[in-house]
């Protein structure tokens, strides 16, 4: 493995799960079905349930998992997740503990969408559910004691490439604002797939780049690396990013979506835009699952603080 020696020991058993799993372009990979399989987290503080929204024109309504503080006083501020894997498998109850947790800590209101998935799907299916989800946000804020300025949007993965185009789309149609956007490892260039010079000491781990030409060509209505893919699909094919939220990114080293979340964050700050970047050595896509190694738990901590400090924003309390 040629990138072995950069890997970062603590990080060992999340490689090894995902060898032992054998994870493959199509389908769902037993480490996602173990994901969905943990017993849903519970807490006194915050109320859980399931919300349908309605869907875009000619669509189904949209299952959503709502989080609300029980305990909170005054407007606060919401959190729209968006769950990753690769558009083509996941649900939120795969990050129903941290949803939870940041619904808690931060005092936020949470709602994590269930998107409809490629290949059944095809683009603009996953996106125009997610802006169904905002919309409703919006819409709902007063009930939930929600601050429409502090709206803010957060993926994982292909959920990062969701919340990265949520956030032009939110831009280009004018109508409801995102106050931040907060992209974790995201899948925002479909031209990553088909790149013949991809870095050769990222993407070994996890999420290859054969895995990211599944994932795009479930997705696309064309093949990757088409010059008619939408920026709506793949966020990195934006020309214009001024006037977008201020943004964090946070990316392991070896993961195959390095280059083009740095690419990304450059981009938007010669557009005007405040970023905040974050690269993990050693960590490939999806590091995080280790909980107990140090690089993990420092994302965690990196993550929340940014999170924390965006959705304090401006109140209207």
């Amino acid at each position: 493995m040629r990138s072995k020696h950069l890997l970062d020991p603590e990080l060992a058993p999340v490689v090894k799960l995902a060898s032992d799993a054998g994870i493959k372009p199509g389908g769902q990979s037993p480490m996602m079905a173990a994901l969905l399989a943990q017993p849903q987290p519970t807490s006194d503080q915050v109320e859980a349930r399931e919300v349908k929204i309605p869907g875009p024109d000619g669509a189904p309504d949209v299952r959503a998992l709502l989080y609300l503080p029980k305990n909170a006083v005054g407007c606060r501020g919401a959190i729209l997740h968006i769950h990753g894997g690769g558009y083509v498998s996941g649900a939120p109850e795969m990050n129903a503990a941290s949803n939870l947790n940041n619904a808690e800590a931060l005092n936020s209101v949470v709602l994590s969408v269930d998107y409809r998935l490629a290949p059944e799907t095809k683009f603009p299916g996953a996106i125009e559910d997610c802006y169904a989800a905002l919309a409703w946000i919006h819409e709902h804020a007063s009930e939930l004691a929600v601050d429409r300025t502090r709206i803010l949007v957060s993926g994982d993965s292909a959920g990062g490439g969701l919340a990265a185009a949520l956030a032009l789309l939110a831009r280009d149609r004018g109508k409801y604002a995102i106050a931040y956007q907060h992209l974790v490892f995201p899948m925002i260039d479909d031209r990553t797939a088909i790149d013949p010079d991809v870095s050769p000491y990222a993407g070994e781990f996890i999420w290859t780049q054969a895995s990211d030409l599944y994932g795009w060509t479930s997705l696309l209505n064309c093949a990757p690396g088409s010059r008619e893919v939408s920026c709506y699909a793949a966020a990195a094919r934006a020309e214009d990013l001024a006037g977008l939220p201020p943004t964090f990114i946070m990316c392991g080293a070896l993961d195959l979506f390095l280059e083009e979340s740095l690419e990304y964050a450059r981009r938007l700050m010669r557009a005007g835009v405040p970023v905040e970047m974050h690269i993990y050595p050693g960590a490939p896509h999806g590091f995080q699952m280790v909980q107990t190694a140090v690089v993990s738990q420092q994302a965690v901590r990196d993550s929340t603080a940014a999170l924390s400090k965006a959705l304090r924003g401006t109140r209207h309390e």
